[in-house]
């Protein structure tokens, strides 16, 4: 997810539910910079941070695991010759 996308998405959820970037950081157990670097796009925030805010709004952001093109494939024809 870019930062970009991330900072509206947080800021758009705090303003819905009527929160100061203030009262954000104080329920979400972080530093008011943090909540305003969020919002502002800024690169380098910790992950963990991030999810701490994210969670209040039932959400949460991580490595997402795929499978390699090629084991894909060498795995469907594996079960192709199995069968």
């Amino acid at each position: 997810m870019s930062s970009s996308i991330l900072a509206k998405f947080v800021k758009e959820k705090r303003k819905a539910l009527g929160l100061t970037q203030v009262m954000l950081a104080k329920k979400a157990g972080v530093g008011l910079r943090l909540v305003r670097d969020l919002e502002q796009g800024r690169r380098g925030i910790r992950v963990d941070k991030a999810n701490q805010i994210l969670k209040l709004f039932g959400y949460e952001v991580g490595p997402v695991k795929r499978a390699p093109a090629d084991e894909e494939h060498s795995t469907s024809r594996e079960k192709e010759g199995r069968e």
